[in-house]
């Protein structure tokens, strides 16, 4: 028998459930009470009624079911099969994991949970393992924004009581710190404006922060450069450049928390242990004030919180070359005058009291603060103060001062210009400013009526004329008197120098016509003068036209003396001369003669000793023979013959005259050249 599936209805039913079953097998299970929950997801449970049991409804206020009430439930589904969720009883929705990327940290809100204290603003810290443990956050978690974040990372969180909003990590950039001001925590205490630092990793750990009694509003600490995982509800970050003092400048700083200056003083003492304000709390707790500060900053880059200090960038203060700084201070401890008795115009103190220093700054730049103390600038070399309209120096201290102008004995007014050089020693430049308090008031209150009054009191005891005729006079006792006047200052005066004067234009036009008159009468007596040198010219020039030819006879005379005498004077020169040239040749011939006879003298002499040196070496009738061979050979006479002729053949005899003929014959051989070869040409 054939057996097919189609056959038997009941089969092909079962096989398509079974198939649909395999397709549809997530909606299938689900009929049957299954969920499957993937790995990367949760279930979220919805329970729709509940029948049975004493936990049919929700607490009044409460939104999440703990207890297995109808509504939205705490707990969820983690991955994997759950039995027993009927669909008509449970709604299961899954959701995917919270994924917080690595530069990202969650924001949470809850919807459910204790409502928040009257003043708070976010939601206490409670372990929940962050935030997957609802029923965990339920049992004293408070609803609303909570302070703790979710860090990077993947998450198991209920969405139907937390809300989780993205946000990017707070990234301080180089160069920039981060100011904070907090949102909630306890309220500033009276007089405060900045809440005091708090241990909380930079503002990381709200938890830390909360508990640590951080004070909401603006916040001491700051936040250096780097990435951070702060709650932006609880924590608003603003970022500031940081303070940066240039190289010969200087930074005057401001606090704006500390206790309350002292009665009397304008800024606060320099206190240890703050890091040039970069602690502000450790400044606070130190006792610094606030306000003003004495300390300054020096060139470099500081981390300070601008809400806590501002800082101001001045110039250092320069003194320069030929000069001293007096330091004039507004702050410190009370001092001592060190000037004794003798000095009684004011108090002169040591460095770090209160009034005007003794010990003076020398050439240089000082990290010095304006307001704090003032630097006055007292040259040390000679000043030249010039009581002239429009004329004035570079430093300025003449600026004001202007010609002088004084009335003489007899009624005129004229005007002089003056020069005074004064020298202030570095040792009294303190007590200048301690008495006129800079260089200006010395000039104005001292220097301009002295040297005024006084060439205003010389002129009324002496006329214009004679002013002007006793000005180097007058220069003289103007230095003594002004130097006496100003010594009692503790100024030294070096030198006073009378300038251009102006006497009145009527009195130079008397003057100017009587000297005009005076240079007439002298020209009138020239012109006399020169007419009696005009006739004595006119006579000498007469006698000049008839000079001439007495001169040329007078010279023909003269030359014809002089030619007489110059003949006179060559022949008895010539006579002279020969007479001179004879003598001359006779004592050479004498001399010459002399010398040659000596000369043969000692030759001969020198030869006779000679030979009778040789006569005594050897008998005389041998010496005679020798010196008579000696003369033959000199004269080339032969001795002996070249042939010898004997009778006879004995041995040392000559031979034969054929002998002879034969000697004679090889001897002209042997002294014959030897011809040379002829050569015979082949025929």
């Amino acid at each position: 028998m054939q057996f097919t599936l189609f056959a038997n209805p009941w089969l092909a039913l079962l096989a398509a459930v079974v198939l649909l079953a395999l397709v549809f097998h997530r909606r299938t299970l689900r009929l049957f009470g299954f969920v499957i929950v993937p790995d990367d997801s949760i279930g979220t449970v919805t329970k729709k009624f509940v029948l049975f049991g004493r936990h049919k409804e929700l607490p009044p206020g409460r939104i999440l079911a703990l207890y297995g009430e109808a509504g939205l439930q705490a707990d969820t589904l983690a991955p994997g099969l759950h039995l027993g969720l009927w669909p008509w009883q449970y709604r299961v929705e899954l959701v995917k994991f919270t994924v917080v990327p690595d530069d990202a940290i969650g924001i949470v809100e809850a919807c459910d949970g204790l409502p928040l204290p009257d003043g708070r603003v976010l939601a206490r810290h409670v372990d929940c393992d962050h935030f997957q443990d609802a029923r965990a956050f339920l049992a004293a978690g408070e609803r609303g924004l909570q302070m703790t974040v979710v860090p990077p990372g993947a998450w198991r969180i209920n969405t139907l009581l937390f809300t989780v909003r993205l946000e990017r990590m707070t990234v301080i950039e180089p160069g920039k710190i981060g100011i904070v001001e907090a949102r909630d925590g306890h309220p500033l205490s009276g007089g405060r404006v900045i809440g005091r630092a708090v241990a909380c990793d930079s503002f990381q750990d709200a938890r830390a922060f909360m508990d640590g009694g951080g004070e909401r509003g603006p916040q001491m600490s700051v936040i250096p450069q780097g990435k951070y995982r702060i709650n932006p509800g609880l924590f608003r970050v603003a970022q500031v450049q940081v303070t940066d003092v240039p190289d010969n400048k200087v930074g005057i700083v401001t606090t704006r928390e500390g206790a309350p200056l002292t009665t009397g003083e304008i800024a606060g003492p320099e206190v240890p242990g703050h890091n040039l304000f970069q602690e502000p709390q450790a400044f606070v707790n130190v006792g610094g004030t606030k306000g003003l500060q004495e300390q300054v900053l020096l060139a470099g880059r500081y981390f300070i919180n601008p809400m806590f200090a501002t800082v101001e960038i001045i110039d250092m203060t320069e003194v320069p070359i030929a000069s001293v700084g007096v330091v004039v201070a507004f702050v410190g401890r009370a001092g001592v005058d060190v000037t004794g008795e003798g000095f009684r115009h004011a108090n002169m103190v040591r460095k770090g009291e209160k009034g005007v220093w003794v010990d003076v700054l020398d050439p240089g730049k000082y990290a010095i603060n304006t307001y704090t103390h003032k630097v006055r600038v007292v040259p040390t070399a000679n000043v030249v103060l010039n009581w002239a309209t429009g004329k004035t120096e570079a430093h300025r201290l003449d600026a004001n001062l202007s010609t002088i102008t004084v009335r003489s004995a007899d009624g005129f007014t004229f005007n002089l210009d003056v020069s005074q050089i004064i020298h202030i020693p570095r040792n009294d430049a303190p007590k200048v400013i301690a008495r006129f308090g800079s260089m200006e008031a010395l000039v104005t209150q001292v220097l301009e009526p002295t040297i005024g009054n006084y060439f205003r009191n010389a002129a009324q005891n002496s006329d214009v004329i004679d002013f002007l005729k006793k000005r180097s006079e007058r220069q003289a006792e103007a230095k003594a008197a002004i130097a006496l006047a100003l010594k009692a200052y503790d100024v030294g005066a070096v030198e006073t120098l009378i300038g251009d004067i102006v006497p009145p234009a009527e009195l130079m036009k008397t003057l100017t016509d009587r000297k005009l008159a005076e240079q007439e009468k002298v020209t009138f007596t020239t012109q006399m003068e020169a007419q009696g040198v005009r006739q004595q010219l006119e006579q000498a020039t007469a006698l000049a036209r008839t000079q001439a030819q007495v001169v040329d006879a007078e010279r023909k005379v003269a030359i014809a003396e002089f030619s007489a005498q110059a003949a006179v004077k060559t022949a008895d020169g010539a006579a002279r001369s020969k007479k001179i040239t004879a003598e001359a040749d006779a004592e050479v011939t004498r001399v010459t003669g002399q010398a040659e006879a000596g000369r043969t003298l000692a030759i001969g002499e020198a030869e006779a000793e000679v030979i009778r040196q040789k006569i005594d070496s050897m008998e005389s009738g041998n010496y005679a023979i020798v010196q008579v061979a000696q003369a033959l050979a000199g004269a080339g006479v032969q001795l002996v013959p070249e042939v010898l002729v004997g009778g006879g053949h004995s041995a040392g005899q000559g031979g034969t005259l054929v002998d002879v003929l034969l000697a004679g014959l090889v001897k002209d051989r042997l002294a014959r050249p030897e011809p040379a070869p002829v050569e015979v040409a082949a025929t």
